[in-house]
């Protein structure tokens, strides 16, 4: 401990001294931090998409005739008891005929109104998609209910969507993981080859493993750093350019604000870039503290 602050002196110092390898490592990781910002910033909006879509998504489950107004009241109050309802809105058959009066023009519809042709109706907003199956069986099973607007393949649609754009999101953030980490650990490797005599007459000298490694591991924690730092003004530029070009369209996509996520993207990014720092440094110098001085440099 008496040491650290010169063994993270000599970390900053590596940086430069290797400045185009340094930058050359800051340039691809802020590549790979992009699309693996990019990446997870899309999954996040499909997400976002799809919940909106299933809150506004609603069944119709038809009241039985028989039903009076007061049961069908409780029917309705039996529905929203439901774990998975998230909300129900209540249709008479009065006011169903009313929506199709233009439809079915003053002659027919003065002559079905008072016939009472529709059934009273409940429109009913699900939370989760992925539950449709049982909560349509539960509410099946309410007396009074008697028949239910299929909306299966739809359900199942939106559910494969997230499914597959999240697993897809998920593949690409770990294969670009294991890519920053090899140009982390690369990058690093070139350092230590430069500094091989060095390296040797530490080890020789009796220098610990820690004292040796610290400043390459505050290498890459440096790249990782900037890199972070820069990844996350460039996401946010192209972030606020794809809202633009959505605002421009005729397109009803509701995007999440990047306010309410830059905070966790960019804590995200350090933490990402920081790690693979960390390891990239860790993996490179594994091999070189495993030998003593003359092994090093192969003597």
């Amino acid at each position: 401990m008496k040491g650290f602050g010169y063994l993270v002196k000599e970390g900053f110092r590596n940086v430069y001294a290797n400045r185009i390898m340094s930058i050359a490592s800051v340039c691809v990781l802020i590549s790979c931090l992009v699309m693996t910002g990019a990446a997870a910033l899309f999954s996040l909006n499909v997400n976002n998409i799809v919940n909106i879509i299933e809150k506004n998504n609603e069944t119709s489950v038809y009241i039985s005739k028989a039903c009076s107004d007061l049961e069908a009241k409780q029917i309705g109050t039996k529905i929203s008891a439901i774990d998975n309802v998230e909300s129900i809105i209540f249709v008479s058959s009065h006011e169903a005929v009313e929506k199709y009066k233009d439809a079915l023009g003053e002659e027919l519809f003065d002559r079905i109104k008072d016939e009472d042709p529709l059934n009273d109706t409940y429109r009913v907003s699900f939370k989760n998609l992925e539950k449709y199956d049982d909560t349509v069986k539960q509410i099946k099973e309410i007396d009074g209910v008697e028949s239910i607007t299929d909306r299966r393949d739809f359900a199942r649609k939106m559910t494969k969507v997230s499914t597959f754009v999240n697993l897809i999101s998920l593949c690409i953030v770990a294969a670009l993981m294991i890519v920053s980490l090899f140009i982390i650990a690369n990058t690093i490797r070139t350092t230590m080859y430069s500094r091989r005599f060095e390296i040797s007459i530490m080890k020789s000298v009796g220098a610990t493993n820690m004292f040796v490694r610290m400043p390459f591991l505050v290498e890459g924690m440096i790249i990782g750093l900037i890199s972070a730092a820069f990844s996350t003004g460039i996401i946010a530029l192209l972030y606020h350019a794809v809202e633009g070009v959505i605002d421009r369209t005729s397109l009803e996509i509701n995007t999440i604000p990047f306010y309410s996520i830059v905070a966790p993207l960019a804590l995200a990014f350090v933490c990402f870039g920081v790690l693979v720092g960390f390891f990239g440094g860790f993996i490179s110098i594994r091999k070189y503290l495993k030998k003593e001085g003359n092994e090093i440099l192969g003597w």
